[in-house]
């Protein structure tokens, strides 16, 4: 009897979908759901998850709820249903952008009973007239997609989600499955409670995607050149660049079609109809890249998207997971590419500020997960995978940035005890920055309320960076000596290895953090992908100091470090190419660059040197249009003040725009601004420091002039300057 029951459900898988066998835990899902039994189903992207409610939508009495977050996702599910029936009538949604007749027809098709799958959106599934209505339909069951969208310690909370489990106890009882992608201990047991369904028969599929290479890069001045090169490596390949602002991800789109790149932008503040066109575009590959804000991605069905990049790091490790997961779902090649600074970070905090405490604590603690991501040294998959609480039981997965390019490990055996002790001596109630100031000595606030400062192991390593702490709070909780408690995220306990640790330490090895340099001007070398000619490079300093000698101004007038090192990387041959070098404006290629370029060429030519045509990036032509506004607004002698008022801008930045107009090679005359505003001695005493100096560098003139000089008034005097001297 059981292997008939097998038999017709894989003669209806067969039947409806054309699959001959489920993939992992799907029969025994449905199997679950057709029993009437309510269902949890955590499968990672690509696992096959809307399957685990379409086929037992067709095979019970009444018609299914689907409660979907997107309106996108519910078109592109209904669609992809629809193909497999004879009757279109067999899947609708129910969202905001039906006309009344369209929704009036779908009722009359629900209640005919020609509809098995009602798609809706959980702003609809709440309207009083949709209520009153499904309460006089027969519901098969609920199926809650996206789920963690319930949980604050989701990646992508929505609040309407929350008000599902009385909606459904107005419409009628039937089972629930709830399915999601990315979820922790801690979002999985929110889901459950909020939905009600503590009893509900739990599925947990590995998240461990074998194919996928995972990478962490430092974010540099010329991550635009990075990511272009990396696209020109993989030609022709399905990507998605993810952006955390709606104003990069149009920057950018527009700089990879002006480098002869297939890209669109996508972001919620496009309307519906652009989103779905540059959908389509990517499904069909008439275009490659989608750049996007994570509003583009979910439910998206497409197998063979090749890599993955974040322009910014995400606002947490879920989130990440999920948008990494729609590289490779074919189980074919798939490149997760991130790039990581300090100041991502600082910026995801700011944007937390006057949200309520409680959302402002958990957001931080997300962030911080993500750095550890980001810092660490350890096998990116296992870190992943611990995260989602699995164990990935491999030292090396051979398919990480970490595990490809290793670190020495060092013993941390002692600092592993002080860590397990300084967590007992603390009665297991505090988080991991509570234990670090705990042991490093550091006399909070918090530690002096608790009288922790008076513990004997208070400040037991206190001679030890916090680097090394955190790399073996982090190796720590991996191992198993420590786990985070899920109803209170973040508190650290001991677990029951943790204490045998402490009775009978054994060897215990870390591997330390990476460092992460948020310098500006970053050389291009250590950016991680360019390859700089340390030959060239000598031979471009030795002509621009020649010429710096015979026209009598400081070197760095002429060129600046970061525009040699340019050179001497992707070779430029004319001065058109010379203008797509980072600090060389159409002037200062015309005045200084034959010579620059004359020597490139030959350079080349007796080394036989084939230039790396994919380096060669195409700067966006009016990306800077407030420069122009800028340059016009001086012409017209406007104060600088005013001008930076205006731009909505502060003053700092605006001396920025200025200096990286004037850099560029672009003469301005900025006097009337600095007779009014300075002494003439001060201007005098500055320009002729500059004149004398070997560099342009402002810590390097404040240390040599007087204390009396202000910041603003070096950085005026400098381009001035450089604007006379160099253009």
């Amino acid at each position: 009897m059981r292997q008939t029951k097998k038999d017709n459900l894989q003669t209806a898988l067969q039947h409806y979908f054309g699959f001959d066998r489920f993939k992992e835990n799907q029969e025994a899902i449905i199997r679950s759901l057709l029993a009437g039994k309510n269902v949890f189903v955590l499968m990672p992207t690509g696992g096959g998850k809307s399957m685990c409610y379409q086929l037992p939508s067709l095979l019970m009495e009444g018609t299914a709820i689907v409660v979907s977050p997107l309106i996108a996702l519910m078109k592109n599910q209904v669609d992809a249903i629809r193909h497999n029936s004879e009757n279109d009538s067999v899947a609708h949604f129910l969202n905001s952008s039906l006309t009344r007749a369209q929704i009036d027809q779908v009722r009359q098709d629900i209640v005919e009973g020609k509809t098995k799958l009602l798609y809706v959106a959980p702003e609809s599934l709440t309207k009083e007239e949709n209520v009153s209505f499904l309460k006089g339909v027969k519901i098969s069951f609920y199926a809650i997609d996206e789920a963690h969208c319930i949980s604050e310690w989701g990646h992508d909370f929505r609040p309407e989600y929350r008000k599902i489990r009385p909606i459904v106890s107005e419409i009628g009882e039937a089972p629930i499955i709830a399915l999601t992608a990315t979820a922790t201990d801690k979002v999985r047991t929110d889901i459950k409670k909020s939905l009600g369904i503590l009893d509900a028969v739990e599925y947990k599929s590995s998240f461990n995607r074998p194919n996928l290479y995972y990478e962490v890069r430092p974010k540099s001045k010329e991550i635009d050149r990075d990511i272009i090169r990396f696209i020109r490596q993989h030609e022709g390949k399905s990507g998605i660049i993810y952006c955390l602002s709606r104003k990069k991800v149009e920057e950018l789109a527009e700089v990879l079609r002006t480098n002869e790149i297939k890209a669109a932008a996508y972001h919620a503040g496009m309307d519906s109809v652009t989103r779905t066109e540059t959908q389509d575009d990517f499904l069909m590959e008439r275009i490659d890249i989608i750049v996007a804000t994570i509003a583009f991605g979910m439910g998206i069905d497409k197998p063979d998207v090749r890599f993955v990049i974040h322009y910014d790091i995400p606002k947490s490790l879920e989130g990440y997971y999920q948008e990494t997961g729609r590289a490779g779902r074919d189980g074919g090649e798939g490149i997760c590419l991130a790039f990581y600074s300090h100041k991502d970070l600082q910026k995801l905090e700011k944007f937390m500020e006057g949200k309520p405490v409680a959302e402002q604590d958990i957001g931080r603690q997300l962030l911080k997960e993500t750095a550890a991501y980001a810092e660490s040294s350890v096998c990116r998959r296992k870190l992943l995978l611990h995260y989602f609480g699995e164990e990935y039981s491999k030292d090396n997965c051979e398919n990480c940035d970490n595990c490809l390019n290793p670190r020495t490990q060092v013993e941390a055996k002692d600092e592993l005890l002080c860590v397990l002790h300084a967590v007992q001596a603390t009665k297991e109630r505090f988080k991991d920055d509570y234990i670090k100031d705990f042991i490093m000595g550091n006399e909070s606030e918090d530690i002096l309320a608790h009288g922790h400062e008076n513990l004997p192991e208070f400040g037991q390593g206190e001679n030890i960076s916090e680097k090394i702490w955190n790399a073996v709070i982090r190796q720590a909780l991996i191992g198993g000596y420590l786990l985070k408690e899920v109803d209170n995220y973040g508190v650290l306990k001991l677990t029951d290895d943790g204490r045998k640790f402490i009775k009978h330490p054994v060897s215990f090895k870390i591997v330390e953090d990476r460092e992460y340099n948020d310098d500006d001007d970053m050389p291009i070398q250590e950016a991680g992908s360019f390859s700089i000619d340390p030959t060239l490079y000598q031979m471009l300093v030795d002509l621009r100091k020649r010429m710096s000698k015979e026209m009598d101004v400081p070197p760095y007038v002429i060129f600046q470090d970061a525009s040699l090192e340019a050179m001497a990387t992707v070779y430029p041959q004319n001065v058109e190419e010379l203008q797509n070098i980072p600090g060389v404006g159409a002037g200062k290629a015309k005045r200084y660059g034959e010579d620059f370029c004359d020597l490139i060429r030959r350079h080349c030519e007796e080394n036989e040197i084939e230039r790396p045509e994919d380096l060669r990036i195409r700067t966006v032509a009016n990306k800077s249009k407030i420069k122009v506004s800028i340059i016009q607004s001086i012409d017209r002698k406007v104060a600088l003040d005013d001008i930076a008022v205006a731009k909505g801008i502060e003053f700092g930045e605006l001396l920025d725009e200025i200096e990286a107009i004037v850099y560029s090679g672009t003469k301005i005359n900025i006097d009337y601004f600095i007779n009014e505003v300075m002494d003439e001695d001060h201007v005098e005493d500055i320009y002729q420091y500059f004149k004398e100096s070997e560099t342009d560098d402002l810590e390097a003139a404040y240390a040599e002039l007087d204390e009396e000089y202000s910041e603003e008034e070096i950085r005026l005097i400098r381009i001035k300057f450089i604007s006379e001297m160099a253009n």
